[in-house]
């Protein structure tokens, strides 16, 4: 018989729990599309008396991380420990310099070390294989670098995060603000420890990074993206945004233009008919634009136990079957280092104010729009008694740049009572 892929695992919980239980499950069907038994050599985690709910008896634990690595009966690593530094990373790079293949699903470590370790994983003649980092149970790192290998990608956007697709999608079905929302999402366990990872849009950033690398064959740059979060983003937003026929997405967009790379990760609005515009809860979903094969579209379960385990078996199966990727799809020597640029491709722009009760107020803030070169699309003021009207304003095509300079000018008109809010439409 085929001798087995043994198995080193570090980090034992939701997503190596998983993993565990899907090799105990499911032995002889992995080893009939592996062509060989994956066995689980030895085991690691911070608490080894934690009740983890799975047998864990039959594997050889190991306190330190970086010793599993080494380990002479292991033939890849498979790193669930998370963090971009710290034991994470020693550990990875011990891996590799002791000759194994790596697997991970650490999307932070990737973003912010992927290139040298993709150096060094080369060097060593090694893999890294990382299915499980971007998007959850989506084959999105497969579907990138082998079923779209002949296509010269254009752009790359998609909802990322599940936990703000969660806050979003809630806010507009039971009517609530962003705050009874978001402590509603802490209680149900939705939130990282630090928060502002998933709504501050860090998290999903670090997955568009990744991704913009294997699109277009650079460098992984996670410093370059731009980074809004959906904190500022109001049920009102959510309110308006519908009665013109659209939703609010954290949304990430990544694309090669002549000046150069853009990658930004912001809260958008979306046609609430489109495939992302009718994403709800938890869901993640990818597009990929090729030039031969037009658009891709992805969905699926972003994160859980089941559907990460399941992204990290793929990986797991792929080296039984000894494929051996480029970690980001092309040796590490040719991924060119991109001029960083910010977005500067035209779009239409929702415009949220809320305007003094003075006489020429709309007129000071057309003539506003106008001197920026900015045309207005649509416009409409909502009924109100006492207090700032609100106004909702949709913009034809400008630049983000001309966006910025209104913005600025606005409230130095007089007859505006709150900072104005722009959100960019996004063509999807």
């Amino acid at each position: 018989m085929t001798a087995p892929l043994r198995l080193g695992i570090a980090g034992l919980g939701t997503v190596g729990i998983g993993v565990v239980k899907i090799i105990q499950k499911h032995a002889d069907l992995i080893a009939a599309r592996s062509g060989r038994p994956v066995a689980i050599t030895a085991i690691s985690a911070r608490d080894r008396l934690k009740n983890r709910d799975a047998d864990l008896s039959g594997y050889e634990w190991v306190d330190d991380a970086c010793a599993l690595a080494a380990r002479e009966d292991v033939d890849v690593y498979v790193e669930l420990i998370g963090g971009d530094d710290g034991v994470a990373r020693e550990s990875v790079q011990r891996a590799l310099t002791s000759g194994k293949d790596v697997i991970t699903a650490n999307k932070a470590l990737l973003a912010m070390h992927g290139h040298s370790l993709a150096e060094l994983a080369e060097a060593e003649g090694r893999v890294i294989r990382f299915e499980a980092a971007v998007a959850g149970g989506i084959p999105v790192i497969k579907t990138m670098t082998e079923s779209l290998a002949g296509n010269r990608l254009e752009r790359v956007m998609g909802v990322m995060n599940g936990t703000c697709n969660y806050i979003l999608t809630r806010m507009e079905s039971a009517g609530l603000p962003y705050e009874a929302v978001f402590e509603e999402a802490r209680q149900l366990g939705y939130l990282e420890a630090d928060p502002t990872l998933d709504v501050g849009g860090i998290d999903a950033s670090h997955k568009l990074a990744i991704l913009s690398s294997i699109a277009f064959g650079t460098r992984v740059n996670f410093d370059a993206v731009e980074i809004e979060g959906i904190e500022r983003v109001s049920i009102d937003d959510i309110r308006r945004a519908a009665d013109m026929g659209y939703r609010i997405k954290l949304l990430g967009v990544a694309q090669m233009t002549a000046r150069g790379l853009e990658q930004r990760m912001s809260p958008c609005l979306v046609p609430a008919d489109s495939p992302i515009g009718q994403l709800q809860g938890g869901t993640n979903m990818v597009v990929i634009e090729g030039d031969a094969v037009g658009q891709v579209v992805l969905r699926g379960a972003g994160a859980g136990e089941g559907p990460t385990a399941s992204a990290v078996m793929s990986d797991i199966v792929e080296l039984a079957r000894g494929v051996r990727v480029p970690v980001f799809g092309q040796p590490a020597s040719g991924l060119t280092l991109a001029q960083p640029a910010r977005t500067a491709v035209p779009a239409a722009y929702y415009l949220r104010l809320a305007l003094l009760d003075k006489p020429g107020a709309l007129a000071k803030v057309a003539s506003v729009l106008g001197d920026a070169g900015i045309s207005i699309h649509r416009m409409r003021q909502y009924d109100h008694e006492d207090g700032p009207a609100p106004v909702l304003i949709v913009t034809h095509k400008t630049t983000p740049d001309a966006i910025d300079h209104a913005i600025e000018l606005l409230p130095k008109t007089g007859v505006i009572a709150e900072d104005p809010v722009e959100l960019r439409i996004e063509e999807v």
